[in-house]
C-alpha cells in the first residue's frame, strides 16, 4: 500500500470563509509539568544524599584526626586522601584492610562508629530510592521520557489519533492493517493499556491524558517532521480544542474531526479541517440515500467497508407515509430534519412517553441512548406493524449479537460510520473524491460503476493504492514517457505475462494539473506526473509493480514486443537494431 499525505481543506491558514486567520508562529510545546525524572530524583533524594555525604565527610575527617602509629612505633596520622580511600571501601562494605599501617585502637573505634553511621545512611538513602521508584509521579515521568524517545525515533509518516473508543479502535485497527504508523492519546488509562493487547503489528505509543492539552499533542509528535495528520475522535469539546491547536501551531498539518453537536461542528470549520464528520447528521443523509437511491448507497457503503467485504443488501425503496422518530433531542432533530427535507412526513416522539403508536406508519427510527431500550421499542413496533421499516441505533458493541439477531432494516452505529468515512479520507484524498463522485451519481450510473468494478475484480471490497508517475514510484513508466513514447491506462493495467488480459484492477481516479477524472477510459494517454488511484485485488496491485519498475515490462505492455530482461541482452539487441543493413 502506497501512503498518500492528507491535504488541508483550503490551504494552510485559511478558514471556511477563504480568508487567512491571523496567527503568530509558536513552537509546539512538549513539556508536561512534573515529567522530568532527573528533577524528581534530585528533589526527593536531596535529604538522603545530604545525610549520606555528611556522614561520609565526618567519617573521613575524623579518621584523619585519629592518632596512629607506623611499623616502627612512631606517631602517624592518615592523610585526607588515605582516609578517603579507607572510608570509600569501608562505607561500601567491601573492606580491603588497614592501610598503610595497622590501625590504632582509636582509629579502629572511629572506623567502627563510621561503619554503623554509613550503614544507617545507606539504608536511609536506599529506602528513599525505593519509595521514589514506587511513586506514581516518578513512574509517569519515566514513562513520558520513554514515550518522547520512542516518538522522536519514528522514521516514517505517522498519524496522531486522539480518542481510543469504539471509533478510534476501529480506525487504528485498519490503519495497522494498512501498515500505517500512529500515536494514540486517550484520557482513560484502561484504553491506553489496551493498546498493548490489541495485537498491532508494531509497538504503538499510547499517551494517557486529555488531548485538549497542547503539550500532549506536542509529546505525541505534532511538531515531528514525519507527522502527516491528526484524527480527532474524542469528545466534542476536546476535538474542537485539537482542531484549534493543530491549525494554530501547525496549519500545514491536516486534521479530521468528529462532532455530534452542530454548533461545535460549525466552530471547527473556522479552523480549516479536512472534514468534520457529524455521525448524527450523516446517518440521516445516508438513510435518505439508502431509501431514495439504494444502488448508490450500496456502492458507496461497499467502497467504504473493510477490504474483502461483500456488498451490503439493497434496502427496500422508500414508501410515502408517516415516519416515527424516537430518541434523544439531538439525534431525533438531526434525523427528522433529513427525512423532512426528503419530503417525508415525520413524527418525533420522546422516549419518556413510552412506546409510540406506529399503526399506519411506514418507518420507525429507534434512536434512544440505550441499546436495550432501542431493541425493546423496535420489537414492540414490529409486533404492532410487521411491515414497518425499522432503523435501529446501536451505541455499544455489548449488544451486537442481540442487534444482529433482531435483523433491523437499517442499523446505525455512530462509531462505525465515523470510522468508515474517516478511513476513506485517510487512505487517499483521491479515494474519497471517488466515493464522493459515487454519492452524487444517480442509481443508473451507480449500477454501471458497480457492474464495471465487479467485472474487473469481483464482489470483494478492493484494496487501493495511489501512484505518482515519477522516477520514484514508477521509474520505468517515467523513463518510457520521458522518451516521448505513449502509454495508455489500459496498457498500464495489462497483465505482465499476457497483455491481452487486464489485471484485476482498475484506475478509478486520475489527477492531472489539480483536476480529477474518475474512471478514465482504457485509451486515455498517461502523462509524466499523473497521480493514479488504482483499486483492485492485492495480487493485481503487486503485479502492477512489474510494469512500474521494469523497462522490459513497460515495453511489452505498450507494444507487445518481448524484450530481453538483462542489461547485457538489451545492449546486444539495441546494437543489432542500430546496425546498418
Amino acid at each position: 500500500m502506497d501512503h498518500s499525505t492528507l491535504r488541508p481543506g483550503s490551504g494552510p491558514g485559511s478558514g471556511r470563509l477563504g480568508r487567512p486567520l491571523r496567527r503568530r508562529v509558536v513552537r509546539v510545546p512538549t513539556e508536561i509539568p512534573g515529567s522530568e525524572a532527573v528533577f524528581l530524583v534530585l528533589r526527593r533524594m536531596r535529604l538522603p544524599l545530604i545525610v549520606l555525604v555528611t556522614i561520609f565527610a565526618v567519617s573521613v575527617t575524623g579518621l584523619s584526626l585519629m592518632p596512629g602509629m607506623d611499623d616502627n612505633g612512631n606517631p602517624h596520622r592518615l592523610t585526607l586522601f588515605d582516609s578517603f580511600y579507607v572510608m570509600s571501601y569501608t562505607a561500601t562494605t567491601i573492606g580491603f584492610g588497614e592501610i598503610p599501617y595497622a590501625f590504632s585502637y582509636a582509629q579502629r573505634m572511629w572506623v567502627t562508629l563510621s561503619i554503623y553511621l554509613t550503614v544507617i545512611g545507606w539504608a536511609y538513602a536506599i529506602s528513599a530510592l525505593f519509595s521514589l521508584v514506587q511513586d506514581a509521579p516518578f513512574r509517569e515521568a519515566i514513562s513520558v521520557q520513554r514515550l518522547r524517545r520512542k516518538i522522536r525515533d519514528i522514521g516514517e509518516p505517522f498519524l496522531i489519533v486522539t480518542g481510543y473508543g469504539q471509533a478510534g479502535r476501529a480506525v487504528c485497527r485498519t490503519l495497522d492493517d494498512l501498515g500505517r504508523r500512529f500515536v494514540v492519546i486517550d484520557d482513560d488509562q484502561r484504553r491506553v493499556d489496551a493498546l498493548a493487547v490489541d495485537q498491532h503489528r508494531v509497538d504503538v505509543p499510547g499517551i494517557d491524558g486529555a488531548a485538549d492539552n497542547p503539550a500532549l499533542l506536542g509529546l505525541a509528535g505534532l511538531g515531528h517532521p514525519r507527522c502527516e495528520g491528526v484524527l480527532a475522535l474524542a469528545s466534542d469539546e476536546v476535538n474542537l480544542s485539537v482542531v484549534m491547536t493543530v491549525h494554530l501551531l501547525r496549519p500545514e498539518i491536516p486534521v479530521l474531526a468528529r462532532a455530534e453537536d452542530r454548533r461545535t461542528a460549525n466552530r471547527m470549520l473556522d479552523f480549516d479541517p479536512v472534514a468534520v464528520i457529524n455521525p448524527l447528521d450523516r446517518y440521516g443523509s445516508y438513510l435518505v440515500l439508502a431509501l431514495q437511491r439504494p444502488v448508490t448507497f450500496q456502492l458507496a457503503t461497499w467502497l467504504m467497508d473493510a477490504e474483502g467485504s461483500t456488498p451490503p443488501e439493497r434496502m427496500r425503496p422508500m414508501r410515502d407515509g408517516r415516519w416515527v422518530v424516537i430518541g434523544d433531542t439531538r439525534f431525533a432533530t438531526e434525523v427528522a430534519h433529513d427525512l423532512e427535507n426528503a419530503g417525508l412526513t415525520v413524527e418525533v416522539c420522546d422516549v419518556a412517553e413510552g412506546n409510540p403508536d406506529v399503526t399506519g406508519a411506514v418507518g420507525l427510527v429507534a434512536g434512544a441512548e440505550s441499546d436495550v431500550e432501542n431493541l425493546a421499542l423496535a420489537a414492540h413496533a414490529r409486533l404492532q406493524n410487521p411491515e414497518l421499516f425499522i432503523s435501529l441505533r446501536q451505541r455499544s458493541v455489548l449488544q451486537s449479537a442481540a442487534v444482529k439477531a433482531f435483523d433491523a432494516d437499517s442499523l446505525f452505529v455512530p462509531s462505525d460510520l465515523v470510522a468508515r468515512e474517516m478511513l476513506a479520507r485517510v487512505i487517499s484524498p483521491a479515494y474519497w473524491s471517488f466515493i464522493d463522485h459515487v454519492l452524487h451519481s444517480g442509481d443508473d450510473r451507480a449500477g454501471e460503476i458497480m457492474a464495471l468494478l465487479v467485472e474487473r475484480f469481483g464482489r470483494r471490497t478492493p484494496a487501493s493504492t495511489e501512484i505518482t508517475l515519477d522516477h520514484t514510484e514508477a521509474p520505468a513508466v517515467a523513463r518510457w514517457l520521458g522518451a516521448g513514447r505513449t502509454l495508455t491506462v489500459g496498457q498500464l493495467l495489462a497483465d505482465p505475462d499476457d497483455r491481452s488480459v487486464p489485471v484485476s484492477a482498475l484506475v478509478i481516479a486520475l489527477v492531472r494539473d489539480g483536476e480529477t477524472r474518475h474512471l478514465p477510459a482504457d485509451d486515455t494517454e498517461l502523462h509524466a506526473g499523473d497521480v493514479l488511484l488504482v483499486a483492485g485485488r492485492q495480487r493485481a496491485l503487486d503485479e502492477l509493480n512489474q510494469t512500474l519498475f521494469y523497462d522490459h515490462t513497460v515495453e511489452y505492455s505498450a507494444t507487445g514486443e518481448t524484450v530481453p530482461e538483462t542489461w547485457l541482452w538489451r545492449v546486444i539487441r539495441n546494437r543489432r537494431q542500430s546496425a546498418p543493413r
